[in-house]
């Protein structure tokens, strides 16, 4: 979903897209078939070669299984093979890409509570931020090479992916429920913002390092219920208990149950603007958008 939506604002900006994947589809000759296995071929790097910039959003979907030890490696591989083959294809460049930005995510802060978190903030000890923090340690040894922007995303909005087109369907039905307490922060950003925010990374040479992808007014968990129930006009006074989260999902379930208070500190005061700072405003937006 977010390489698509990518895609298409770089598009729509008269900008080159080149998509690596490893099913090439015919009608599409911009389509680059890859193989994420963390070596570097030289037909990878010759594609590199001179590009302006490269985009790692590679990575399984977080929440799509529950987290056997399994399905924990799989993220792990998914993640961490897939930027090494990329840095490993850069480095063997004449002419590597001038910027290299790499996806992570907020959950690399681990449950905070209500601290408000910038990105100086250390990484957390649970399993999704050791996972964030080695996807990020991969990333970073493009620097030897090139300038590397990480953007560690959050809660995107947008109805063609992600965790709210999951969520609409029993929204819609009226199902719609606070998680556990309620209380948890979920750091979200608009998928137009997120498109804009990963944009500025790759043309304003002073981005380095990590940024927080998500908009300056994260909401509750509470909040989030009651806005999007109101977004569709639909109640939403239901409430999931937190025990029956843990029994029904296990060890992700802490994902929903915990959260981080997460703020763009570092995009702000550079000058990025975002189009849509409250929640509201944006869950309207989206929901108007074409399904």
């Amino acid at each position: 979903m977010l390489g698509g939506a990518l895609a298409a604002h770089l598009s729509a900006l008269d900008h080159q897209v080149q998509v690596l994947t490893r099913a090439p589809r015919a009608a599409q000759p911009n389509d680059i078939a890859w193989t994420p296995d963390g070596s570097g071929s030289p037909f990878l790097a010759a594609a590199l070669e001179g590009a302006d910039a490269v985009v790692n959003l590679a990575g399984e979907g977080i929440a799509d299984a529950r987290w056997t030890t399994k399905r924990k490696a799989s993220l792990q591989r998914s993640r961490v093979l897939a930027t090494r083959t990329l840095v490993a294809g850069m480095t063997s460049c004449r002419r590597p890409p001038r910027v290299f930005v790499s996806g992570s995510a907020v959950g690399f802060y681990g449950a905070r509570g209500d601290e408000p978190i910038a990105e100086n903030a250390p990484a957390g000890s649970d399993f999704l931020a050791g996972l964030c923090a080695d996807w990020e340690r991969e990333a970073a040894a493009a620097d030897q090479v090139t300038r590397v922007a990480i953007v560690r995303t959050g809660l995107v909005l947008s109805r063609h992916g992600g965790a709210l087109k999951k969520m609409l369907l029993p929204f819609k039905l009226g199902l719609g429920a606070t998680l556990g307490s309620g209380e948890q922060f979920m750091p979200w950003i608009h998928v137009n913002d997120w498109s804009a925010l990963v944009t500025w990374l790759i043309t304003d040479e002073r981005a380095r390092g990590p940024f927080n992808g998500t908009a300056p007014t994260p909401a509750t968990n509470a909040d989030f219920t009651h806005a999007l129930g109101h977004a569709l006009h639909r109640p939403a006074i239901l409430h999931a208990p937190g025990f029956v989260m843990k029994i029904a999902m296990g060890e992700m379930a802490e994902m929903l149950l915990t959260g981080q208070r997460v703020v763009p500190a570092k995009a702000e005061h550079m000058g990025f603007r975002f189009q849509f700072r409250e929640l509201e405003p944006a869950l309207r937006d989206v929901l108007q958008q074409k399904a």
